[in-house]
């Protein structure tokens, strides 16, 4: 193969912990595509993520995105993705979900027409959560995954029929800390984690799909601009070539979850047209951006998060927007997360959070979305039921939505509401317990009755910074400052300390969580995830 004189300056080391770990997954032949795709495109995307740096310094003198002036020809005129693929052209009802054993065959079975397994925001990255990830996903591929739990003398297997796979891999902003690529000009650098994670599964799994009759399908996280997903493309093109199928065998779902892809949404539909299959609003991670996009603006605050929804006109304007853009291209819009998980032995506050479920699922398919995405196998059923009431078509591409119009400021409109001491307290006491979850290897946890990821924590701690920095009005007209800030917060840990029992709590994360999110909150300068200070705890 030509990449043959590339592999001879691309080392891989591994660090101390895993040598030798998982020989059957990191094959010779494995680690060297992923040193070839690490070769290829890793400055690429080190020289984007500069980018966003750029980008930022715009926001952080008061402007905000506009549609780009560069690509109004791409926007206006008439062009279409390819044809969607035939196991892809009804998804009506997503669950997602880490990629933990069990998670990968309930979600299977669910009842949901597609599952989309995650290596980023409801997975915590330690090596063994990646790795045997990777194996979870070729055992179910295989058809051949099972688990069994001890405790509970329980078995686990799949369904003749089951859900059709999506894997999302991480972010682009995030490193493989356990793996890097020694290089004669540049040093050592650490992989790419958005290639790890797909190169691993394209390595080990193209050819046992495509006999299958399908092919490997994605959801790319996070992209903030139409040139993160050109490079996804050439990353796409690369890789088919290398393993001897079509272009356009690869396919992919993108993720509009931050404030810049909503002004783009043409272009990157464009650069990915040969890929692509459709977008998603993602609802937590957006808010998440829109927060700390313009957290150096003037005047610029957001209340609560529980009082942000997606009736807020911002949340709506992008959500219809994504609807009109998608079906003008020829592609699916899915709509956003259900969280709610069942509430046992509550009869009535569980059929209260499901008709929330179902209010939520009804605005989504009358609006026009051809799908939506649940985090449980319990509301698989009330999602489906909304959208086979409304959609009776495996999608609704003929639904235009002509009547839409969204401007830049639509878009960016200002979310109306109040900060209350109940807000601080609850993000804190989420952002600490989920994080504490996290570090022990736990990316996706039920928190009073949701289900909670990364995006979740972001918002939290993200808020009580820009909280904190713009010294913020609360409801009963106290200023939110560093020392009513510190007076909740050590109110809050005593609450934890109190709960998980004096003794009990230093056999857990929780000392190292109160210190991260308490650092993160009080920095001067904001971090842009937080999972990247955790990253090297796991």
């Amino acid at each position: 193969m030509e990449n043959n004189e590339t592999l001879i300056i691309a080392k891989c080391r591994f660090t101390r912990e895993v040598i030798n770990s998982y020989p059957e997954i990191l094959t010779e032949d494995a680690i060297n595509f992923l040193c070839t795709l690490n070769q290829k495109f890793n400055n690429k995307r080190l020289n984007l993520l500069k980018s966003r740096e750029d980008q930022q310094a715009l926001f952080d003198d008061g402007k905000f995105p506009e549609f780009p002036i560069e690509t109004q020809a791409i926007r206006t005129s008439d062009w279409t993705a390819k044809p969607i693929p035939h196991d892809l052209q009804d998804r009506r009802v997503e669950i997602t979900g880490s990629v933990d054993r069990k998670m990968v065959i309930n979600a299977l079975n669910s009842g949901a027409k597609t599952f989309m397994a995650d290596f980023e925001d409801s997975n915590a990255p330690s090596w063994a959560n990646c790795i045997e990830g990777q194996q979870n996903l070729i055992d179910a591929n295989k058809k051949s995954i099972d688990y069994y739990n001890k405790a509970k003398n329980k078995s686990y297997a799949l369904n003749k029929e089951t859900a059709v796979l999506l894997v999302r891999p991480r972010g682009l902003h995030l490193n493989e800390r356990h793996l890097s690529m020694g290089h004669i000009l540049v040093g050592e650098v650490e992989m790419s984690a958005s290639l790890f994670d797909f190169g691993l599964y394209v390595f080990h799994n193209t050819k046992i799909l495509i006999e299958n009759n399908t092919a490997p399908y994605f959801y790319i996280p996070k992209l903030e601009h139409y040139l993160e997903a050109r490079w996804w493309n050439e990353v796409f093109e690369f890789s088919e070539e290398y393993f001897n199928v079509s272009v356009g065998t690869f396919k992919a779902t993108v993720l509009v979850e931050t404030i810049t892809a909503s002004h783009q949404l043409d272009e990157i539909i464009y650069e990915l047209k040969d890929h692509i299959v459709g977008l998603n609003c993602g609802r937590w991670d957006y808010i998440f951006s829109y927060i700390k996009k313009f957290r150096n603006h003037p005047n610029f605050l957001v209340p609560n998060r529980d009082q942000v929804t997606m009736t807020s006109p911002f949340m709506d304007a992008y959500s219809k927007l994504v609807i009109q853009r998608c079906h003008k291209r020829g592609i699916l819009a899915i709509g956003g997360m259900a969280a709610q998980v069942p509430i046992k032995n509550n009869e009535k506050a569980n059929a209260a959070a499901l008709e929330k479920v179902r209010i939520d699922k009804e605005r989504e398919v009358t609006n026009g979305h051809d799908g939506t995405w649940v985090a449980h196998p319990a509301l698989v059923q009330v999602a489906s039921d909304e959208f086979n009431k409304h959609m009776p078509t495996p999608n609704q591409i003929h639904v235009t939505r002509d009547d839409v119009s969204v401007t830049p400021e639509d878009l960016v409109a200002q979310p109306k509401g109040t900060v209350t001491e109940d807000g601080v307290r609850k993000n804190i006491n989420v952002g600490l317990l989920y994080l504490e979850a996290w570090l022990q290897g736990n990316g996706a946890v039920a928190l009073y009755n949701l289900m909670e990821d990364a995006a979740t924590a972001e918002i939290s701690r993200t808020q009580i910074w820009h909280w904190l920095k713009k010294e913020a009005t609360l409801e009963d007209g106290r200023k939110f400052n560093t020392n009513l800030f510190k007076t909740i917060f050590d109110e809050e840990i005593e609450k934890i300390i109190i709960e998980v029992g004096a003794e009990e709590i230093k056999t857990t994360k929780f000392q190292l969580a109160f210190e991260l999110f308490k650092e993160l909150v009080l920095a001067g300068d904001f971090e842009e995830f937080l999972t990247l200070p955790a990253y090297k705890y796991i």
